[in-house]
């Protein structure tokens, strides 16, 4: 087993925020392009299962208190940073675990992403639609989408970690 050195352990802890980093920036990118191509409300067909729209969302996921009096804006920023120190101490410490480290890297840029909406607009901005057959999955982004994987992944890691123990 190879030792861990300081450099070693800041050269994976560079390279895991590196990947958070790629996330936050495609996030905020499509989301730039959707409000200055989307007017509030928009939706436009991309292929029968799947429109682009533009929707804000002031709650969490599934627009959980969204309907609250806009105190949740800085309990989810408050939570969004919590979160981000966890997971830096997280990947310090585990950083030489691939795809536990993958996990939380997608998981810190899709939170980041989603807390960079909350501070600049009061909301987030979800422009995924996908629907079938008249149900529509609640509008989402791409930081959501790698705070998904992120979760997908953990769970993943742990089964392997406990199926090996």
């Amino acid at each position: 087993m190879a030792t861990k050195t300081p450099s070693s352990s800041n050269n994976r802890l560079i390279q895991w925020l590196a990947i958070a980093l790629l996330v936050i920036v495609a996030d905020q990118f499509t989301k730039v392009l959707i409000l200055h191509s989307f007017q509030y409300g928009d939706s436009h067909y991309v292929l029968p299962f799947f429109n682009l729209v533009r929707v804000h969302n002031t709650g969490a996921a599934f627009s959980f208190l969204a309907g609250a009096s806009g105190w949740q804006r800085w309990f989810f920023v408050a939570l969004g940073a919590a979160a981000t120190i966890f997971i830096v101490w997280l990947l310090r410490r585990h950083g030489h675990q691939t795809q536990f480290a993958w996990a939380l890297s997608l998981i810190l840029g899709g939170a980041v992403g989603n807390v960079v909406d909350r501070l600049l607009h009061g909301y987030v901005v979800d422009f995924i639609q996908l629907h079938w057959a008249g149900w529509y999955y609640p509008s989402f982004n791409i930081a959501d989408s790698a705070i998904t994987v992120g979760a997908v992944l953990l769970i993943w890691d742990e089964l392997r970690r406990v199926k090996r123990g």
